[in-house]
């Protein structure tokens, strides 16, 4: 379990620890200020919204989702339909 105390600067926010490797914590700035976020803490705020939003979707639902993503943003990419990113049978 990760330490927390209060932030004096913000009452309504909590200071979270979390103990990363260098090699993950370089991945994380790199994509942060890649995505044009304005703070490392802004992005994984973030990403553990849509984790707590969205716990049905798979790990492979997410990289297909940031695969097709990174391949719209470089022009890479066709249109691909909601089924079809995320593999639904429906």
């Amino acid at each position: 379990m990760s330490n927390t105390d209060t932030n004096s600067g913000d009452p309504e926010k909590t200071n979270v620890n979390i103990r990363l490797t260098e090699t993950f914590l370089e991945d994380i700035d790199a994509t942060w200020q890649d995505e044009g976020y304005k703070s490392r803490s802004e992005f994984i705020r973030e990403a553990l919204r849509d984790a707590v939003r969205h716990p049905d979707l798979t790990r492979e639902s997410w990289k297909q989702i940031a695969a097709v993503e990174h391949a719209r943003r470089t022009g890479e990419s066709e249109t691909f339909s909601r089924e079809e990113i995320l593999g639904d049978d429906e």
